[in-house]
Formats: structure tokens, sequence, C-alpha cells
């Protein structure tokens, strides 16, 4: 019962992430930079935006995979294949369900509803330390291997994520493409969301990820003070 707890938290966090991207979209601003590339070729090519995002996280999963090389992989990382195809489905639905405002207020509403959702559903997500989407699992390799800090390191992944889908719209199709003042409000703001919700629920995420401990993972019954709790000492 008590995993379940933590298992259903996972996925509140999973739904509130794909809400928050898919909201992003919403806004005609720019997308987060966390799935800028996939929506610029979906743009230009005219697939389903969840399609191109599956692309794009099996291959984040892959370039993770390598870098992490035998001795750090493990067959649970092998979860992120189906996280990406639940989580790009997860995006579909809402995408659907949600229309596209047209008034200005709303919009900027919108994005700030986006931030948000991103923010919080990364953190909640991360807290519960179960399956990362594979862009975050990428970039916690790539922080590894270079021994750089994580937050340097996201905020190098974006950067690069931004300049990559505004060079693949220029190049196909002569104009930008899914990069906007949206995609740099995303850049900002997601650590501020990020860490107000590690000051709002951190401790009691927390508190459920360690009643509920996986032998698995190397987890038991005292562990280590999570990211969450060490931000509020």
């Amino acid at each position: 019962m008590k995993f379940g707890k933590r298992l259903g938290v996972y996925a509140i966090g999973l739904v509130i992430l794909a809400v928050g991207l898919v909201l992003n979209t919403k806004t005609g601003w720019g997308v987060s930079p966390l799935v800028a590339i996939a929506y610029c070729v979906s743009q230009i090519t005219a697939l389903k935006f969840a399609n191109t995002t599956l692309v794009a996280f099996l291959i984040y999963f892959v370039a993770e995979s390598l870098i992490k090389g035998k001795k750090n992989f493990k067959v649970f990382d092998l979860l992120q294949i189906p996280f990406c195809y639940i989580f790009t489905r997860c995006m579909d639905l809402i995408s659907a369900l949600l229309p596209t405002p047209d008034a200005l207020w709303i919009r900027i509403l919108i994005l700030v509803l986006a931030i948000t959702c991103i923010g919080f559903g990364a953190a909640i997500m991360l807290a519960m330390r179960l399956v990362p989407n594979p862009a975050d699992g990428l970039v916690q390799a790539l922080s590894e291997r270079l021994r750089r800090p994580m937050g340097i390191t996201k905020n190098a992944f974006d950067i690069l994520s931004g300049c990559a889908a505004l060079a693949i719209g220029l190049l196909a199709v002569h104009r930008v493409v899914g990069v906007g003042i949206g995609t740099i409000a995303a850049m900002l703001g997601t650590g501020r969301a990020v860490a107000l919700c590690n000051r709002l629920f951190g401790k009691s995420m927390e508190r459920i990820r360690r009643d509920a401990p996986l032998a698995f993972l190397g987890e038991g019954p005292v562990d280590e003070p999570g990211v969450a709790e060490q931000a509020e000492t």
C-alpha cells in the first residue's frame, strides 16, 4: 500500500508535467526546451507532436545509456522505454482535450500555469526517485560524466535544445519554429517552480518515498536526505 502511494504520487507528477508541456505549446509563444526539438520537427513534418516527442525521448535514452556505459547502466533504466510511450500518449490525450486560447490575457495566464506545472511535475517525479523522463536522465548522466553540477548541466542542455530547434527551423523552412518568449520563460521559470514545489511539499514527498523503500534501488528504511530535504537545511 505504501509503495502504491509512492507510485500514485509519481503518476500525478507525470500527468502534471505532461499538462505543463502541452499548455506551453498552446500559448503559441514557443515551447519548453525539454520538447523544443520534437515540437519543431512535428510542425515542419506535420507529424503528431506526441510521436516526435516519443522518438526524441528514445534518442535521449540511447544517448544516456551510451554515456553511462555497461558499468553504470542498470536493468531498471530500461523502464524509461515504456515511460516514453505512456508519457507521450498522455500528452496526446491532454492536447486533444485542451483548447487553444485566443485572448492575450488568457495566453499569459496559461504560460504562467504551464511553467508552474512543468516545474511541479518535474519536482514530484524526481522526489519519488523512480523512472526519470529520458531528457532528465540524459542530463543526470552528463552531469555525472562531466562532473558538473546538475543545475549547470540542465541549463546547458536547455540552451542547446533551444538552439538546435532554432537551427532546424531556419534550415528546413527558413523561419523560427517552436522557439520564442515561452521557451525563454520556461528556461528561466522552471527552476523557480521546482524550488517552490520543494519548499511547499518537499518534506512530505520525501516522507512518502522513505516509507516505501525499494531494496533493488539500494534504498533502505533509513536513507540519506533527499534533494528536497537538503534544500530546506
